[in-house]
């Protein structure tokens, strides 16, 4: 019984040892947010204004919606088509930081933040931290997709 019992013991180590071996690394989201993503929905406030392909958006623009994310820099193209440029930093894993972006969107000091509310390697979701006076000062949520 003494024998069963250190040999199932074993068993189970090799296999938690095996399993933890086994896990497939997760890149870091510095490398994982570096895409060009567009706007799959878009909510302002609680209402949802945007889907794409949808037939009755009340905020079409949000078809230009794009954030393309590089190594080193950013360009952010809002819903009216106003593009700026500039760089970018995560702070932890739940902020996303646009900085020095030039023109300076409006009200903005050239600094935009959102949260980061989910990632995975084709879907982003984001929320200003700040209300946008460009949408009757609400918080907007952004489902953005990696085409």
């Amino acid at each position: 019984m003494k024998k069963s019992y250190s040999l199932l013991c074993c068993v189970v180590i090799a296999l938690v040892l095996i399993s933890t071996g086994c896990k497939k690394k997760v890149k870091p989201l510095s490398e994982r947010i570096a895409k060009a993503w567009t706007a799959e929905s878009v909510k302002e406030g609680a209402a949802t204004v945007y889907t794409r392909g949808g037939s009755s958006n009340t905020a079409p623009g949000y078809s230009n919606f794009r954030l393309n994310i590089s190594a080193s820099s950013v360009s952010y193209t809002e819903k009216e088509g106003s593009t700026f440029v500039g760089t970018w930093e995560v702070e932890g894993d739940s902020k996303l930081i646009l900085k020095g972006l030039n023109p300076q969107p409006t009200g903005s000091g050239g600094v935009v933040e959102f949260s980061i509310v989910s990632i995975d390697d084709a879907k982003l979701v984001i929320k200003n931290l700040k209300a946008s006076p460009k949408t009757g000062n609400t918080i907007n949520e952004y489902t953005l997709t990696n085409p």
